[in-house]
Parts: C-alpha cells; sequence; structure tokens
C-alpha cells in the first residue's frame, strides 16, 4: 500500500466510507428502493427486512437488543433527541420547572449548544470542569447531583483530544442517584468496546460516518427498561421509530450503519493495534525533528487514531495552509466557522495562543505507513519554516525511502 495526495488524517471529522459498506447499499439504491413503511408489497417488505437486519447488527456493536436503536439523521439529532426529548418529557410528567442538566466543559457544541437552549425554558445547567487531560471527575459530578437533576449528559470519548472519560463509573453513579445519563459516544462507538450490557447508560447518541459508514445516518439508543425513559418525540408525524422519530426511514443508509457496525465489531481490536502503532510512529518522528511540542489529552485513556499537538510559535491555520496536501484539522469540524480558539484546549489549561498553535491529527483504518512518513516530513518543513528555523536533522534528510517512487 502507498499513499495518494492529498494525504487524508482528518478521520475524527469523519471516514471515508468503505467500499465493503458500499457495496451492500447498492442494492437499495438502485433495485430494492422501496419505503421500509410500506407493508402491502414487496418492495416495502424488503426494505422492511433489510431495516430490522441493520437495527440488530447496530445494537450488537454497543450490547443493546434491536429494539433499543433509534434510527436518526446523525448523532447531532440523536443528541438533541435524548436532551430535550429527556427534558420535555419530565415536564409533561411532572409540570414543575427549575429541573437541572449537568454537562462538562469539554462536550461537543451539539451537547453544549442543546443544553444551552434548555435554559430558555427554565432548566439550569451545570458544567463542571475537567482536569489537564480532559477527564471528567464522578466526584465533581457527584458534587452537584441534587433532587432536581434531570439528565446527566458525558461524552465517552473527546472528539479534539481523543481521552476517554470514566464512563463506567460516571453511568453507576448516576443510577445509585436516580439520574437519566445520557453519553454521546461518536468517537466511540465503533472504535473501543461498548458495551451497555454491563454499564448502565439510559441514552447514547452515535453515527455511521465515524466508523466508515454513510453520512446522514445514525442512532439514538435508548434503554427499554429498568428505568422507562420518558422520551418526548422532537420530530412529529407519522409516528415511525416507534413513535420516538417520525420520518421516512434512509433504508440504504440503515444498511449501511448495520454494515458498518458489523465491520467495526469484527476488526476493531485489528484496527486499533495497527493505527496505534502508526500514530506512535507518527508522534515519535514530529518529536525527533522538532522541539517544544507537546500533546495533549490523557497519556493512556485515549483513542488510539488521536493525536492532538500543540507547536509553540506557530498557528494551525498557516500550518494547514503550509501543507495543503495533508488534511488535518484545528478542531472540531462542527466549530470550523467559529474564530476563536477551541474551547476544549482551553478547558484543559491551554493559553489561546498554544490553543491557536494547535493541529488534530485523526488517522483511521485506510491510514498507511507511507502516509505517516510523508506527513512527519511535511509537518517538520511547515513548522520549520514558520519558526524560521532548521530542525533537528534537517540537513541530512531526504524523502523517506517508503516514499521514493510513490
Amino acid at each position: 500500500m502507498g499513499r495518494q495526495l492529498p494525504v487524508y488524517l482528518d478521520n475524527h471529522a469523519t471516514t471515508r466510507l468503505d467500499p465493503r459498506v458500499l457495496d451492500v447499499m447498492m442494492p437499495f439504491l438502485r433495485e430494492q428502493y422501496g419505503n421500509a413503511a410500506s407493508r402491502a408489497h414487496e418492495y416495502g417488505w424488503m426494505a422492511e427486512a433489510a431495516v430490522d437486519i441493520a437495527r440488530a447488527q447496530v445494537g450488537r456493536l454497543i450490547g443493546a437488543d434491536a429494539e433499543e436503536i433509534v434510527f436518526t439523521s446523525g448523532a447531532t439529532e440523536s443528541i438533541n433527541l435524548a436532551i430535550k426529548g429527556t427534558a420535555e418529557g419530565l415536564f409533561q410528567r411532572s409540570r414543575r420547572p427549575g429541573y437541572q442538566v449537568i454537562t462538562a466543559a469539554t462536550e461537543h457544541r451539539a451537547v453544549l449548544d442543546t443544553c444551552r437552549r434548555l435554559e430558555d425554558f427554565g432548566f439550569r445547567v451545570v458544567v463542571v470542569p475537567v482536569d489537564g487531560f480532559g477527564r471528567v471527575s464522578p466526584d465533581d459530578i457527584a458534587r452537584v447531583i441534587t433532587d432536581d437533576t434531570a439528565l446527566v449528559s458525558i461524552m465517552w470519548a473527546n472528539n479534539e483530544i481523543g481521552t476517554i472519560a470514566p464512563i463506567a463509573d460516571i453511568a453507576a453513579l448516576c443510577k445509585v442517584r436516580g439520574v437519566l445519563f445520557h453519553t454521546d459516544a461518536t468517537q466511540a462507538a465503533g472504535r473501543i468496546p461498548v458495551d451497555l450490557r454491563r454499564v448502565p447508560v439510559d441514552l447514547l447518541s452515535f453515527s455511521a460516518h465515524k466508523m466508515y459508514g454513510p453520512k446522514g445516518i445514525g442512532a439514538l439508543y435508548v434503554r427499554k427498561h429498568s428505568p422507562r425513559i420518558p422520551l418526548a418525540a422532537q420530530i412529529d408525524g407519522g409516528g415511525h421509530e416507534r413513535g420516538m422519530r417520525s420520518g421516512t426511514l434512509n433504508v440504504p443508509g440503515i444498511v449501511g450503519f448495520g454494515k458498518a457496525a458489523e465491520l467495526a465489531a469484527e476488526e476493531m481490536t485489528e484496527d486499533n493495534v495497527r493505527i496505534g502503532e502508526l500514530r506512535d510512529l507518527l508522534i515519535a518522528g514530529i518529536r525527533h525533528h522538532l522541539e517544544d511540542v507537546s500533546i495533549n489529552g490523557h497519556p493512556r485513556e485515549k483513542l488510539v487514531h488521536n493525536a492532538n499537538i500543540t507547536f509553540p510559535g506557530t498557528s494551525a491555520d498557516a500550518l494547514m495552509m503550509a501543507m495543503k496536501d495533508v488534511a488535518v484539522s484545528s478542531g472540531s469540524a462542527c466549530s470550523s466557522a467559529q474564530p476563536e480558539p477551541s474551547h476544549v484546549l482551553r478547558a484543559i489549561g491551554l493559553s489561546e495562543p498554544e490553543s491557536k498553535g494547535t493541529l488534530r491529527i485523526g488517522l483511521g483504518r485506510f491510514t498507511t505507513r507511507e502516509e505517516i512518513d510523508y506527513t512527519v516530513r511535511r509537518v517538520m518543513e511547515s513548522v520549520a519554516s514558520l519558526r524560521g528555523t532548521k530542525t533537528r536533522g534537517q540537513e541530512s534528510l531526504g524523502e523517506p525511502a517508503s516514499l521514493r517512487g510513490a
């Protein structure tokens, strides 16, 4: 395997569609194009059967029953349904204002903005801090839970620095305190083991396009009992998905999601070993040639495909412009239009200049050693140029052998 330009290393934002996923989707884009809600003919029956199979595949990936999976348009919609749906459901049941929602400072904007929207309806939002590695302490959550707490929402793995939260401990705490717990597992599902038979999560949001599946399809796990979740639908019109999310099902996307989930379950361990080795080579290569770089996120409890690196004396925007043939990012794709520094990096204690000099590099299933060698060289050259300095060993460094003739 070699490389092609540009090199793609932005796998937190989205992943390449696995060809095996596309293969199973194609019949539902061409011949088997029925509506899964059309139950009077074979086209509808075939679509419904395909959705049932995919629902079971997606459920197995996270240790859930098929009937606990609600298909949505993506993780953002799932998060909105989980947070707003729970808030509205509790209010409908009690008619009592003043409920509290707890989340963390490093959450994705889809969670933070959704929680903030609840403030318009009288909910109180408590945002707990994180440590310098981006980890949320269960003790900090325990201190702010009250009798009025409606929901705690903490992400399983961070989309910028890759830190994995102590979800099992947080979920257990919420269960003991009788508080519903939601986790945004968009970066975790399909990347690391997620088993809801062992972790008492009530609601879990995730998406297909982060695990080599299609865009435009996601899911919300809703625990079916112990406790019953008072979830109010946010999209009405037909009662699809057991009344929780109306709308014609995206059958090709759902079929692709199911296959992507199946492949993730089968290949996760092997993928993580190979990707982790490439990530370590990337970091070691950059550190060998450049001084004063720092790696953000937890040193151990971290996604293996994540490298979040600060380059003092540079700006991420300038770096990305200098190496247009390497696709990386400076933070969340959903926040790229916002000029302010990453709220995640500021929450873990980085200064504004440090935050603005940080790149997020995300490896994936299709990343090759040749691409890592090339990226190390391009980062080294670009940082040295912006700093106006030479890197260690720059005078003797030719093109890596693995790239010659690529």
